[in-house]
């Protein structure tokens, strides 16, 4: 006997069996060599073919190939090969434990991908000794005459499986698809009175779907077939449209009588979507090609591919650094400080190392708060509270474009751009916003609301404003119309808006960082460990999908959180004062930037690579 596939017995002489011999198949790789005699059997056990001996009941010719757990062995004596595969042939399978519905399911699963690999033979083999049905008879003659064009025959096979469909209308619907494609084929053929025989006699009658109908009558004016390809936005006769149709056709029977295409690779693709989603660490495009993963190891990201580790420190400031931004592009950094200049850094986009470009000067006040216009082409700088100026900087020359003040007792702390480019909004906490030209201009203005942050939605109508009574809401310059959408219960010192317009990130006094939906106006999710108390602390969204949320904190320290999560994965410390600002680069998912109190600007990526596993983490994390 052979064990797991190793070793081999001897050749023995048996007597000769009684009756018709029968020989031994040998499987490789899913394809059967014949056997030395007429009438052989197939013997299987268990998906795998048994070792043959050299004689006995059900043996084959000496030396007959085997094989054994997927291993080819030498023929050898062995009573277990008569009774799985020679002999009465079947009595294994009669004292085989009835398979659950689960096995069959993933029986007919795996039939159904070696089935598209061409691996036929071996579906043969796994559905004759499971007893399973890869699909029923019906279906899989429907399947036939569809793919060959036998457009007749494949109608007269929808009688025969109206009775396994649950809906009363899924025949007329399949039917429908059925005679749509019959019909475009004839198009393409130049049959055109084929074509117009079916609209008429066969489409029209089922009294389904008319407006499709309507189309497909236009279909008659194409003059030539890559026209009406073009217009149908079909593929033509052939093999991709008739599988494409089959894909549809499919969706309408029960699984029991017909699998849905694809179903294994969906339900693994679906797996690995899942352990993606659930990964706290995953930061790069979903590749949704089952070929770019591995299947027989779970997904798992390192911490060290994260953006917790100190790759930059800028010190070019020479005062609190109070924000910091990058372009939309994500080449460029801008940084703004207590020492009255903007500083325009560049990002090197191999070794993602920042330069300084331009810096901008002349910000009597300092600049606590920097906006990209949608181009990057200008950048708006505010001042704190006492500000009542704001520049408007051209990027590519670095000249002022704009110093704009409407009045001495004014206060212009916050700006956001218009998504046209042409227009942006100002305000501060002395009681209006306003909308303005690049040229400073005055176009709109709102009284009566002391603003502290400002947002303008992707319709280009809607201006959001967090404001004194600790609420954020909606602002319409063209029908003139307002509304409440967040109610906080402390003040909101900043927010920012996700890349989709759906979800609004606070920062909220004595409170933290707080997830809110605009759409359903309701607060999602609070997000733990913070220290925040009346400074001015912006937070954001980023990474692949904006997945992650990164804020500073009056503790010194940088805190990342996964969104879905209320506990921070990454801590990052470096920063010896408050850390007032962060950006995650909008282009480069594993690049961060803080700007802090203690004058640093700190750039933050994955590790370095090393060859030591066990390397002392700059972040402490905390899974969830």
């Amino acid at each position: 006997m052979q064990a797991n596939g190793a070793g081999g017995g001897q050749q023995q002489q048996q007597p000769p069996p009684q009756g018709p011999e029968l020989g031994c198949l040998g499987a490789q790789n899913g394809e059967a060599s014949a056997g030395t005699a007429a009438g052989e059997q197939l013997a299987h056990a268990n998906g795998l073919l048994p070792s043959a001996n050299s004689g006995g009941p059900g043996g084959g010719s000496p030396g007959g190939l085997g094989v054994n757990n997927g291993v080819p062995a030498a023929g050898g004596p062995g009573p277990a090969a008569a009774e799985l595969g020679g002999g009465g042939g079947g009595s294994a399978l009669k004292k085989k434990k009835r398979l659950s519905q689960s096995d069959e399911d993933v029986i007919r699963l795996i039939g159904q991908h070696l089935h598209g690999l061409g691996l036929n033979q071996t579906v043969d083999l796994l559905m004759q000794e499971s007893g399973c049905r890869l699909e029923h008879p019906s279906a899989t003659k429907f399947r036939n005459h569809v793919m060959e064009g036998e457009w007749d025959k494949a109608e007269n096979d929808l009688n025969e499986l109206k009775a396994l469909v649950h809906s009363p209308h899924a025949i007329v619907r399949m039917k429908f698809l059925l005679l749509q494609q019959k019909y475009l084929e004839y198009l393409e053929d130049g049959k055109v009175l084929e074509a117009l025989q079916v609209l008429r006699c066969e489409l029209t009658p089922l009294k389904y779907n008319t407006e499709r109908i309507h189309v497909l009558s236009g279909y008659l004016m194409c003059s030539h077939a890559e026209d009406l390809r073009a217009k149908a936005e079909w593929e033509g006769k052939g093999t991709a449209s008739r599988s494409k149709l089959l894909d549809k056709l499919q969706t309408y029977l029960p699984p029991s009588v017909m699998l849905p295409p694809r179903r294994l690779q969906n339900l693994l693709r679906q797996a690995v979507e899942l352990q993606r989603d659930r990964c706290l660490y995953h930061n790069t495009k979903l590749d949704s090609n089952l070929d770019s993963v591995s299947l027989l190891i779970d997904h798992v990201c390192s911490r060290k591919q994260f953006p917790c580790y100190t790759q930059q420190i800028l010190t070019e400031h020479c005062n609190e650094v109070w924000f910091c931004k990058f372009s939309n592009d994500g080449t460029k950094l801008a940084t703004g400080s207590k020492d009255t200049t903007v500083i325009i850094w560049q990002v090197d986009p191999d070794t993602h190392q920042l330069k300084l470009l331009k810096t901008l000067e002349g910000h009597a006040y300092g600049v606590s708060y920097i906006a990209w216009s949608p181009d990057d082409n200008y950048l708006v700088a505010c001042g704190p509270d006492d500000c009542s100026e704001l520049w408007l900087w051209n990027v590519q020359t670095g000249e002022l474009r704009t110093k704009m003040s409407q009045s001495h007792e004014d206060s212009l702390t916050s700006v956001a751009w218009n998504p046209d480019g042409k227009r942006f909004v100002t305000g501060g906490q002395r009681g209006q916003f306003y909308q303005c030209d690049l040229d400073g201009n005055l176009l709109d203005s709102w009284e009566g609301v002391r603003v502290q942050c400002l947002w303008c939605l992707s319709d280009g109508k809607t201006v959001l404003a967090s404001d004194t009574h600790q609420r954020i809401r909606g602002y319409n310059f063209e029908d003139l119309t307002d509304r409440n959408i967040v109610q906080e219960d402390h003040p909101i010192m900043s927010f920012t808006i996700s890349k989709n317009g759906r979800l609004a990130l606070l920062n909220v006094a004595t409170q933290g960082v707080h997830l809110w939906d605009l759409q359903d106006r309701v607060l999602v999710r609070k997000y733990q460990g913070v220290t925040q108390g009346f400074y001015t602390i912006h937070s954001c969204f980023g990474g692949h999908n904006e997945d992650f949320i990164a804020s500073g904190s009056e503790d010194h320290k940088v805190y990342i959180w996964h969104k879905r999560s209320e506990l921070p994965i990454a801590e990052l410390t470096g920063h010896t004062r408050t850390v007032n600002c962060v950006s995650w680069n909008p282009q480069i998912p594993a690049m961060m930037a803080s700007a802090s109190d203690d004058g640093t600007v700190r750039i933050w990526g994955p590790a370095p690579f090393v060859d030591n596993q066990d390397i002392e983490e700059e972040c402490s994390s905390m899974d969830s």
